[in-house]
């Protein structure tokens, strides 16, 4: 595996200690790593991952990020989200508010739908600039799949710890089925969290991220710790616990009333950016 040079953190940002993980020995049935893999499951939700053998795919995957981003600006606005709440496509630096005075973000990225990619040339959801079209089977494709691949190892073996019948977890990301919309009920007992989904495996190329030269970092998100009863953990700095959700909203609902409000067209005062990051019923949070 070839050797990536990160861009330092600054000398003031702290970072926190997480457990290291061995993909290879997890899939070989290694009790001892899938117990560490089980540990930092319950105790932070976060740790880092080595041998997951998709660094080859993620290191093209960033090459066509950076000739998507490398698009003029106009070019690229034609690919924006919008201010309905969409989180695929082009987001715009700017386009969001960050604190409740009102100041805009300085960020920039596209959002590529995973069922995009895996019904291509079918299109589920919405398009893209060109470099991500023209790269959906060769690149996209093959990163999404080879990931999900990984992450099913991971839902297997989380699966079996939590004692549930077999491929219960796996049964709720059916590759034939677009991603759910619809939460269990236990969710509105267990409140809200800043991100929605199942796992994720961030690949640190650009910095801001705990840098370990060739591991990724992944974490639980909220999905995984509803199956789970709690059990599992989204990390705490994404929860805040706010009133019972109204019975009658999804979560795709609830998802999108967030990027909306986080659009600063949308922007009415700072009760919009409470409602922009589910967090309108706790104003301190």
């Amino acid at each position: 595996m070839s050797q990536t040079i990160y861009p330092p953190l600054p000398d003031d940002v702290s970072t926190h200690p997480l457990f290291v993980t061995d993909y290879k020995l997890i899939e070989a049935g290694d009790e001892k790593e899938i117990d560490c893999l089980w540990e930092a499951g319950m105790k932070l939700g976060f740790w880092y991952m080595k041998n997951y053998r998709v660094d080859e795919e993620v290191n093209k995957m960033f090459k066509v990020g950076a000739e998507m981003m490398a698009l003029p600006l106009k070019e690229k606005m034609k690919f924006e989200q919008g201010d309905q709440g969409k989180s695929f496509r082009y987001k715009a630096a700017g386009a969001n508010a960050v604190v409740a005075t009102g100041h805009k973000d300085t960020v920039e990225f596209i959002n590529i739908a995973k069922d995009d990619a895996l019904s291509y040339p079918k299109i589920p959801h919405c398009t893209y600039p060109d470099p991500a079209e023209s790269k959906m089977t060769s690149v996209i494709g093959p990163f999404i799949k080879k990931s999900l691949g990984v992450n099913n190892k991971l839902l297997e073996v989380l699966n079996d710890r939590l004692g549930l019948p077999a491929s219960t977890l796996l049964q709720q990301h059916a590759r034939d089925k677009h991603s759910s919309t619809n939460p269990p009920e236990a969710r509105q007992a267990l409140g809200n969290h800043t991100y929605f989904g199942s796992l994720s495996s961030p690949h640190n190329r650009l910095g801001g991220l705990q840098p370990i030269p060739d591991h990724a970092i992944c974490n639980i998100r909220d999905a995984v710790l509803i199956f789970s009863g709690g059990i599992l953990q989204s990390n705490l700095h994404h929860v805040v616990f706010e009133a019972p959700l109204d019975a009658n909203v999804t979560a795709a609902e609830w998802f999108t009333r967030r990027i909306r409000n986080q659009h600063i067209n949308n922007r009415k005062g700072p009760e919009t950016r409470l409602a922009g990051h589910g967090t309108e019923d706790d104003p301190s949070a």
